[in-house]
């Protein structure tokens, strides 16, 4: 059977890295996967998910099986960061989270519980999205839809056809929408557009699915959170994907959250024992280091602390490094204007370089991008940023650069 089979074409974000990594070029620069990285280049491990490490090592507890969801605390940790104890659905139990293998995980837990329980079809998502949003949704069986979202000319939302698009929505639809730091575009929702969102998701019926990938990477923990609880403040049902790779630097540990937000705790319980069906029908119950982590972190106001402090300085640099990028090109007699990408958050942006402008980029600089010109701003350093500047201009200015 298997000589039957041909090969699949590689992922375009991973084959990316791949690619790189057989680079020779000494001076080759990766702005296509989405790791964040320090000044130097490097992506560190926090120091607060070190202490919480030392901790964990030093209590040596037995590794036995966790519960299908994970463990309560990690749950009660999550909803805090997610919603905080004082909002609505904290306060009255109206959310059960289940601890998954990432993100990634998170979704696909979604995308099986919506398939299976709900009768949900259709999923609408913005165009464009994460490449791995529609793989996701589709190997669950669920046909994929989009709506407007990011608009090449003004480098913001085209929000008006966004709008538009969803009220073709039939009822029962589910919708894909990104809690900040829109992966790839790096343009995000304001407060009034979530709260128009709200209205319409409310009133065609809709189930909203929101990606929370990057909380803390756009303009801060509790306001990249505003516009999530805004929408759990308007309406009755929501999934919540979690992930806590960026944030917490956990990238390998595969650390995420499925958190399910229902009109009462007694309809939130009975829905959430169908996730944890589809979840023990998946993987059976998730892996524990990650989620002990987290849980250590958010448990212990001086480790919470220095993880705050460290998330900020993360997304200091990130934004730091945007101002730099938009500078140095014009510096340097860049005469396309690249000003957009100062008012964009979190680790992406489309930089408006075209395919062959990409491929340029990588055959005579060894400098790797996405096809489509999406940048990771957390790729450039202070040390990187003048020859990448410099290539951008060669490939947009031959001769001039």
């Amino acid at each position: 059977m298997f000589e039957k089979i041909e090969m699949a074409p590689p992922d375009a974000i991973l084959g990316l890295t791949d690619a790189f990594k057989k680079e020779s070029n000494p001076n080759k620069i990766n702005l296509g996967v989405g790791i964040y990285k320090d000044e130097k280049g490097g992506t560190p491990t926090l120091e607060s998910v070190k202490r919480a490490e030392k901790r964990l090592l030093e209590a040596s507890a037995p590794k036995t099986y966790l519960p299908i969801p994970g463990a309560p605390e990690f749950g009660a940790a999550v909803r805090e960061l997610v919603f905080s104890r004082e909002h609505p659905v904290s306060a009255q139990n109206r959310a059960c989270t289940a601890h998954t293998p990432g993100g990634t995980g998170a979704l696909r837990v979604a995308a099986d519980f919506l398939k299976r329980c709900t009768g949900a079809r259709s999923v609408w998502m913005s165009d464009p999205t994460w490449a791995n949003h529609p793989a996701i949704f589709e190997a669950a069986g669920h046909p994929i839809k989009t709506y407007p979202y990011y608009d090449s000319q003004t480098k913001g939302i085209d929000f008006a056809a966004m709008r538009s698009a969803l009220a073709n929505a039939d009822k029962g639809d589910v919708v894909l929408l990104h809690a900040c730091c829109h992966n790839p575009s790096g343009v995000d929702l304001t407060l009034d557009q979530w709260r128009d969102l709200a209205v319409i998701i409310k009133d065609l019926d809709l189930m909203p699915v929101v990606d929370f990938a990057y909380q803390g990477f756009g303009e801060g923990l509790e306001e990249d959170a505003a516009g999530v609880r805004l929408l759990c403040e308007s309406v009755n049902e929501a999934l919540v994907c979690s992930s806590f790779s960026k944030n917490f630097g956990l990238y390998q540990d595969r650390c995420g959250a499925l958190t399910l937000v229902a009109g009462t705790a007694e309809n939130a319980a009975c829905a959430f024992s169908q996730v944890e069906k589809a979840i023990r029908a998946n993987y059976s119950n998730p892996p524990a280091h990650g989620g002990q982590i987290v849980t250590t972190i958010m448990g212990d106001p001086e480790l919470h602390s220095l993880w705050e402090s460290e998330v900020t300085a993360m997304r200091n640099r990130i934004n730091g490094m945007r101002v730099l990028f938009v500078d140095t090109l014009k510096e340097i007699g860049v005469a396309q204007d690249f000003s957009f990408i100062k008012r964009q958050r979190g680790m992406f942006s489309f930089s408006g370089l075209t395919r062959d402008q990409v491929s340029e980029l990588r055959s005579k600089h060894a400098i790797y991008i996405v096809g489509s010109g999406r940048i990771n701003v957390a790729g450039m350093t202070p040390e990187n940023i003048r020859p990448l500047c410099l290539a951008i201009a060669d490939v947009l200015q031959p001769g001039k650069a």
